[in-house]
């Protein structure tokens, strides 16, 4: 079926309406018409080819909400009007072992991993055009159940990439009671770091550079809030930290984080910044026996879990909703970081 959609026709380019085509739905799909789309980051550095590797035209998106309109004659877990999520991870080749314990969090196969970008090509068949569309066909894996109040789901969107980038190395790590977590950077991904790790029961600590947001980090749900450039701030809570979850998407110096850090603690990556950190130093990690790590989204049980786990503590996003015409300045205020935390694209506008 042919379906209305906004794309990128070029790195250069700004988008544009376009007219794609989705696949008949098969024995093992459910097609989705798309109520609202959230943008993340990452559209816009696959937009704009800033990790290499765009296909164009290029219509991103993959945090996804939106109501059943058909299922394939073998599909059981969803039907005609059920509301669904669809996050990155589509159209992976399923055959990693992975995939066998709950399509986990990378596809290491043949297959297409962050499927929700591009369109498919000879050279790269698990490629799919993104949200940014009015509707979506994807095999029932890989479709997830949201139980938000219809009022809700705009701000649910973001959940299926900015939600489960923040639970899952949340969940990993062991936040929980009896654990102070930091969030490093309250945007698109912070703001929903505090909101998670407070609700898990954690002692939420964030962290900001700029005082004007001291006030919004308590709202979020944060019990303290530290300025990052205020050393004395920093030095109070030297070596107390079991989890540190860094969500800032821009080059930085990770040693002043790296050291409040308790013994055996971890300071994990989240946020992909277009150029590299600088390398940390060696001595306070061996000394601390301290962990740098990253991870990355998280699989289809987990996203589920964590769609469940917020629909029971009333958790969304805070978003602006946006038209599709209006992507291209949505793009130029998030390089600002002028949006209070994430975009989301009503897709009835794209009709």
């Amino acid at each position: 079926m042919t379906v209305k959609a906004i794309g990128a026709p070029a790195a250069d380019k700004p988008f544009e309406p376009l007219a794609i085509t989705r696949r008949d739905t098969g024995a093992h799909d459910v097609a989705i018409k798309i109520a609202y789309c959230g943008v993340c980051h990452s559209d816009l550095h696959m937009a704009r080819d800033e990790w290499g590797g765009a296909l164009y035209p290029c219509v991103p998106g993959h945090e996804i909400v939106g109501h059943v309109t058909a299922v394939g004659e073998h599909v059981t877990k969803f039907k005609v009007g059920d509301t669904v999520g669809v996050g990155c991870m589509v159209d992976s080749c399923q055959h990693c072992p992975s995939c066998d314990d709950g399509l986990e969090q990378y596809c290491t196969g043949e297959g297409s991993f962050t499927g929700t970008y591009n369109a498919p090509t000879p050279d790269a068949p698990g490629y799919t055009m993104g949200g940014y569309s009015e509707a979506i066909v994807v095999n029932e894996k890989f479709v997830l159940r949201v139980s938000h109040k219809p009022e809700q789901l705009a701000a649910a969107a973001p959940l299926l990439c900015a939600g489960i980038t923040t639970w899952s190395p949340l969940r990993h790590w062991n936040a929980g009671p009896g654990k102070k977590v930091g969030i490093v950077g309250i945007g698109g991904l912070g703001h929903m770091g505090v909101k998670l790790a407070r609700a898990l029961g954690a002692h939420t600590v964030a962290f900001t550079t700029s005082e004007a947001k001291r006030e919004a980090a308590l709202a979020l749900g944060a019990h303290e809030v530290i300025v990052s450039r205020n050393e004395e701030e920093m030095a109070a809570h030297a070596g107390s930290f079991d989890f540190i979850l860094n969500t800032v998407a821009a080059s930085h110096n990770l040693d002043p984080f790296i050291a409040l850090l308790k013994r055996d603690g971890t300071l994990t990556l989240v946020g992909a910044p277009e150029h590299p950190h600088p390398s940390p130093m060696v001595f306070p990690l061996i000394f601390g026996r301290r962990s740098l790590a990253g991870s990355l989204i998280g699989g289809i049980a987990e996203t589920q879990e964590m769609l469940d786990f917020c629909a029971e503590h009333n958790i969304t996003s805070d978003i602006e909703m946006i038209a599709g015409h209006q992507i291209d300045d949505a793009y130029n205020r998030m390089l600002k970081g002028d949006v209070r935390y994430r975009f989301v694209i009503d897709n009835a506008t794209l009709v």
